[in-house]
């Protein structure tokens, strides 16, 4: 397998594991709720902000994400089964409840928090982009993440079309379609990274 083919590979496997961990369509139910009462130009803006905020935070992740691991002493090996570990928390709550979080927050910068961070960047996100940069390197990193970004705008543009298509019941069936993906995800991490460490 050459150099490309084998790029190609890992940007489509990262940025299918990215996209479910950022779980834009599964989350389509909070989305319409933390906006309910909000105009159509305040919804925009508000999404506009959360993409914003999403993007900076996983970027900044992408640039100084080695960095961080090396000021701490930590290796990928154990960075992958923390990973993991975190990954199958939140994904059981997804399982349970639907949603990996309770919010009921109503600001002005609900864009930012909680939307941006950590709906949609959050601990699994940082987590995945971080084993991305460290298992596959800087270009299929940044990609997956622009590919995945573009999705999220996407969704959240036509967000009222998607939900009513969905139906609340259909969103709840997807959000946990996504939680059982991400739990596969990772006890594929903890299983990779236990056997580097032994």
């Amino acid at each position: 397998m050459d150099y490309l083919t084998l790029m190609l590979f890992d940007l489509i496997k990262w940025t299918t594991a990215l996209f479910l961990v950022v779980d834009p369509l599964g989350n389509v139910p909070v989305f319409i709720a933390l906006t309910k009462n909000m105009s159509e130009n305040q919804r925009k803006k508000t999404f506009q902000s959360a993409i914003v905020t999403g993007l900076i935070v996983l970027l900044l992740f992408v640039f100084a994400g080695q960095q961080i691991l090396l000021l701490f002493g930590i290796s990928l090996s154990s960075f992958m089964v923390a990973g993991g570990l975190l990954l199958l928390i939140i994904s059981i709550k997804l399982l349970i409840s639907g949603s990996w979080q309770d919010y009921s927050i109503s600001s002005e910068s609900i864009g930012v928090v909680p939307i941006g961070f950590p709906l949609l960047v959050g601990p699994g996100a940082i987590t995945t982009t971080i084993l991305i940069l460290q298992s596959s390197g800087f270009l299929v990193t940044i990609f997956s993440v622009l590919i995945t970004f573009v999705t999220v705008w996407l969704t959240l543009k036509y967000v009222n079309p998607i939900f009513k298509f969905l139906g609340k019941e259909g969103s709840l069936v997807v959000a946990r379609l996504m939680a059982m993906f991400i739990a596969a995800i990772a006890i594929e991490y903890i299983v990779q990274g236990v056997k580097s460490l032994f």
